[in-house]
């Protein structure tokens, strides 16, 4: 009978020692940056969507609409499968290359050659939409990008928080989120400098210089050590995985959090399947149902149709192309602001608070941009300067709770509750939702506004609601505690204690 990693450690409570080392800070800085790639695919797409040149040589019909040649309601002017496909081409791609392939790579190889074949991928992608010419290869090259997105995002949280020292793990794995912030704002302002060029192509620059952030990450993950817990994974002498770990950890004292590891990894190789493991076992099903319902909550709030199409509903309440590619920007750095104070606030006051705190900032900011636009945006005619302005500000509002709660934590708390045994494909879960309900937000959000107009936005603040809740009631505390040591939380939960206790009394009355 396979036991938790927690069980095979008996190191409940132990704590490790050590402390924050140059060397794994610029590892984790450098592994981060897999961050930045994501967040400028984030900004460019919105902001190509909007620009006029763009739509004129590849979404002409939605191009007429927005110049108003065409009679449609405000809320319908960018209403297209295509143009949305043109968003959602990468998550497509993404979520096929997490569920079919880079778990099982990352599981066997490592995190780090699955951030350099992610990388190469982001290289590729960026190269041919730079060079597009017509929409079907602006799409591949979309999907190109998510064929790294699969690679990146499964190897670099797993990277991040296997890295980081216990006590300031939330920390460390914000800095995917911060890079992403940080992508996201270089987008934003090259879509707005772009934009101004003369002769039509400057989206090609917005795409194309998604290169640079893929280029220095792909270079720098050539240089990274892999973590320890992969190497032990793979079945690396212990010495040299422990001459490693005191080099990370900058202490002689790491006996402790190896034995953790090995002891996981022991009953890793001997569980069989880390995904039928989480499947087909009820003692892993809180973290099932984690990796699942976070990444959809996530989406599910609104945050990602704002971040694809912020631009584009500017544009809906009567802003200019050049206005709603600065007033996005503006937000971006909100958002990035907000998610700096994250990085100074999670270990100190853990997940539960933060998560609770940021959603109702969320639901207050999502009812009040609904009451504006269903009371003020009319299908024809624009909307007034205040109230437009207001509109603007109430988006900032929302982004700064999004930021220091659900964005950085919905990466962080999955990769902290799966043990080694089944971390790699619980991972890919993660990555798998996350991607398809960004397909479904960013699919059907223009068809949504269209259809649903301003109560689009109560739909999202009732998932608002949702989310909150299952945080307050299912989801534990696990600020502080080692990676390898989490198991212990579901034995102490109100409710996931009576899943874990059961699957235990299952497998005790088969011995």
């Amino acid at each position: 009978m396979a036991v938790s990693s927690i069980d095979a450690a008996g190191s409940k409570g132990r704590r490790y020692g050590g402390r924050i080392t140059m060397f794994v800070a610029l590892s984790c800085v450098t592994a981060a940056m897999g961050g930045a790639i994501f967040g400028y695919d984030l900004g460019t797409s919105g902001g190509v969507s909007s620009m006029g040149s763009f739509l004129k040589e590849f979404f002409p019909d939605v191009y007429r609409r927005m110049k108003g040649d065409v009679r449609v309601s405000n809320y319908c002017k960018f209403d297209s499968q295509l143009l949305t496909l043109f968003t959602s081409s990468l998550y497509i791609s993404g979520l096929l290359t997490a569920t079919l392939l880079s778990s099982w790579f990352t599981a066997r190889h490592g995190r780090r050659p699955s951030m350099i074949i992610g990388g190469v991928a982001f290289l590729a992608g960026a190269a041919v939409s730079g060079a597009a010419v017509d929409v079907y290869m602006a799409i591949l090259g979309r999907a190109l990008l998510g064929v790294g997105l699969g690679f990146a995002n499964q190897a670099v949280l797993l990277y991040l928080s296997e890295m980081a020292p216990a006590r300031y793990r939330g920390a460390f794995s914000n800095g995917f989120q911060l890079t992403l912030c940080l992508g996201s704002l270089a987008a934003n302002v090259i879509n707005f400098g772009a934009d101004k060029i003369t002769g039509g192509w400057g989206w090609r620059l917005s795409l194309g210089l998604a290169g640079v952030p893929a280029a220095f990450f792909t270079l720098g993950a050539i240089f990274l050590p892999e973590t320890p817990n992969s190497l032990v994974q793979q079945g690396l002498d212990r010495h040299k995985v422990k001459a490693l770990l005191q080099k990370i950890r900058g202490t002689d004292a790491v006996d402790d959090e190896l034995d953790d590891i090995v002891a996981a990894n022991s009953v890793a190789q001997g569980g069989g399947n880390g995904l039928w493991l989480i499947v087909s076992q009820r003692r892993y099903r809180p973290q099932l149902v984690i990796a699942v319902l976070m990444p959809a909550f996530t989406q599910l709030s609104g945050i990602n149709a704002i971040g694809f199409y912020a631009p584009v509903l500017l544009r809906t309440v009567g802003m200019g192309e050049s206005a709603s590619l600065l007033s996005t920007v503006v937000t971006v750095l909100i958002y990035t602001a907000s998610t700096i104070v994250f990085m100074f606030v999670i270990d100190r006051f853990g997940r539960r608070t933060l998560l609770i705190a940021g959603s109702l900032q969320m639901l207050v900011s999502e009812l009040l941009i609904g009451t504006i636009m269903a009371a003020k945006l009319g299908d024809e005619g624009g909307m007034g300067h205040a109230y437009a302005a207001a509109l603007f500000v109430l988006l900032g509002v929302y982004v700064a709770g999004y930021s220091w709660s659900w964005g950085p934590m919905t990466w962080l708390v999955p990769t902290e509750v799966f043990p080694l045994e089944i971390r790699s494909a619980g991972q890919s879960i993660t990555v798998a939702s996350g991607f398809a309900f960004t397909i479904f937000v960013a699919q059907g959000f223009l068809a949504m506004l269209c259809r649903m107009k301003a109560w689009l936005f109560f739909f999202f603040a009732g998932w608002i609601l949702a989310m909150t809740a299952f945080v307050y009631l299912f989801l534990p505390e696990t600020k502080g505690l080692p990676i390898e040591q989490i198991g212990k939380v579901w034995r102490e939960h109100w409710f996931w204690r009576r899943v874990v206790e059961v699957d235990q009394l299952h497998a005790s009355d088969k011995l």
